[in-house]
């Protein structure tokens, strides 16, 4: 990788200026680096998978690959509840990453934005679309401008993606490979705008592009002419690709949207091998539940009649471990029903001694409808988990199931505090 890096970065690219008529969004000089990955994100009526997402871009990516790139989330919604919300969990989740400048969000108020309204109508879509699309050329647009002056090369990805172990080195790699020869983008990804790198240095006149058509078609058609007029005739894409569409629901009115890339090679994680342990609960265990089938490898699962905000499902390890991943599943699995909507899981570290708890609690991400699928980060170095915790964060309407909290571990040891 530091071979590969220093051959892509031995020619370096003169800075650009910004657009003027941006607003100024640098608060602060960060450090140079070979990439930075912009993700543009905005409020799902179904759910955000932003945490997952960056979740999988730090889990794929080594310490020694971190410190060569800048991850830059543009937090592009008006809703500003839902951006507070979004901030303070990205700040509990990757406080680490931000404290290192390696993760940087930004916001661009609505006011800057170009009008989005009395639009043409292109291609029969409907108003509604239209609108919805010429926002978003122009999230993307306030987003690359930001990264103009940050580093060489700019990767796009959206909110929506998990990446390859070792991506950066593999983009690293082709870089060195390429550097020599002509390109606009080079795509690690078939799927829509994600995988698309670009030299930083073009970057100001795609932006000026996406806003002088902004109306006309999506930026995944803009970027096509654009190609054309600095004479990339086809796409040069790289296989198997880097990133992998992981959500169901697109942004656009929350419909269901199952696009996958062929052409990403997904890893095979196995079947969980939940350790033994206890659980303990403050619900109500309904007469016909049995609370450990919530913790079950098999097609048991617990039902609860009632929740409220505070309560919990602690399943305590009776040797703590290291945890890989873990996965819940509440809700019937045939409908949406009974599932916990708000809610999120919580990983505990010992110290001392507790029987049926921990006292040392991290967050690991939300449910989003119902679910929780995450590998987990070494955030605790040199501890082994002792606790995984259910907590609901607001009263459901109706009783919840929890079929299954599953983990996989790395191996089981003795902990050291």
């Amino acid at each position: 990788l530091e071979g590969n890096i220093r051959r892509t970065l031995s020619c370096k690219q003169m800075p650009v200026s910004s657009v003027s008529s941006f607003p100024p969004l640098l608060s602060r000089v960060l450090d140079f680096k070979l990439l930075t990955i912009g993700i543009p994100s905005v409020q799902r009526p179904r759910g955000s998978y932003l945490l997952d997402t960056l979740q999988s871009l730090f889990f794929a990516s080594s310490s020694s690959e971190q410190k060569h790139i800048i991850v830059l989330v543009h937090l592009a919604d008006p809703d500003s509840t839902w951006r507070g919300h979004m901030i303070s969990n990205i700040s509990t989740l990757f406080k680490p990453y931000i404290q290192a400048n390696q993760l940087v969000v930004i916001n661009t108020p609505l006011k800057s934005y170009l009008p989005l309204k009395d639009f043409k109508k292109h291609f029969n879509d409907t108003p509604a679309y239209v609108a919805f699309r010429s926002k978003q050329n122009m999230d993307y647009a306030f987003l690359m401008n930001f990264a103009t002056n940050h580093s060489d090369y700019f990767l796009m990805i959206e909110d929506d993606v998990k990446c390859v172990p070792g991506f950066v080195t593999q983009i690293a790699t082709t870089l060195s490979a390429w550097e020599n020869k002509a390109w606009v983008t080079l795509e690690f990804s078939q799927l829509g705008f994600t995988g698309k790198l670009f030299h930083t240095r073009d970057l100001p006149r795609f932006v000026h592009f996406l806003f002088l058509f902004y109306q006309e078609m999506s930026c995944y058609s803009l970027l096509s002419h654009f190609h054309d007029l600095l004479m990339q005739q086809t796409p040069i894409q790289f296989f198997p690709s880097l990133f992998q569409h992981m959500g169901n629901y697109s942004s656009f009115e929350g419909k269901f949207n199952s696009l996958k890339d062929g052409e990403f090679e997904e890893d095979d994680i196995g079947s969980p091998n939940n350790p033994a342990a206890s659980i303990y609960t403050n619900l109500k265990v309904a007469n016909d539940s049995v609370l450990v089938n919530a913790y079950s490898l098999d097609k048991n699962f617990f039902y609860t009649k009632s929740a409220e905000a505070g309560s919990h499902l602690t399943v305590v390890l009776d040797t703590p471990a290291k945890v890989s991943r873990v996965q819940v599943l509440t809700g019937s699995g045939l409908k949406e029903e009974n599932q916990l909507k708000e809610g999120h899981i919580e990983l505990g570290y010992d110290c001392t001694n507790r029987i049926n708890d921990c006292d040392d609690y991290i967050l690991l991400g939300l449910l989003v409808n119902g679910i929780l699928n995450k590998q987990v980060l070494s955030t605790k170095s040199g501890k082994k988990v002792k606790c995984v915790r259910l907590l609901v964060t607001g009263t459901p309407p109706s009783g919840i199931i929890v079929r299954h909290i599953n983990l996989w571990i790395l191996h089981i040891a003795e902990t050291t505090c």
